[in-house]
């Protein structure tokens, strides 16, 4: 069985921002209860399947997909800058990789002529930080909540005393 023209409206909203509410909500469901249709239609196999089948075409077409975000996160987080510019010019080095100037955030030069030429050069790298922090979430080295774990034993204990029994 098909999905209905609504559930299938969902499934396109949805892919515009993975916001389930809001795409209930553009699917004309109610806006009360937009966030437990959103969720509802998610957990529903036919739904999540299209969904699915969407994102993996889209990834194909546009060539997105998690490994290639994982190597240019990488590529960032691991950048030697020393191996991409001289320090003394601020000029990129011939030896620099594709990989290298893929961290290149960009690139700004600045001539002045007067009594003496000048020229000004400012290369602005990617946010290494955030690309260290990311790669670090997606291997689960820091957690923002804390989580417990561990099996505890619960014993109930009843002090209340019975009523005296009638005799």
């Amino acid at each position: 069985m098909a999905l209905t023209a609504k559930q299938e409206r969902f499934a396109e909203e949805y892919l515009i921002d993975l916001n389930a509410t809001q795409a209930a909500i553009r699917a004309n469901y109610s806006v009360k209860t937009a966030m437990e249709q959103g969720s509802r239609l998610l957990s529903n196999v036919k739904v999540r399947a299209h969904i699915d089948a969407r994102m993996a075409e889209l990834s194909r077409r546009t060539g997105v997909n998690q490994e290639r975000i994982m190597r240019e996160l990488a590529r960032i987080a691991f950048l030697d800058p020393t191996n991409l510019v001289n320090m003394d010019s601020a000029e990129l080095l011939d030896s620099a990789t594709a990989d290298d100037r893929a961290a290149i955030a960009s690139v700004k030069v600045k001539s002045m002529s007067g009594d003496v030429d000048m020229v000004e050069r400012e290369i602005k790298f990617a946010d290494k930080i955030k690309a260290l922090e990311l790669l670090g979430k997606r291997f689960g080295m820091w957690v923002d909540r804390q989580q417990l774990e561990g099996a505890v034993g619960v014993q109930i204990v009843d002090n209340v005393p019975l009523p005296p029994a009638d005799t």
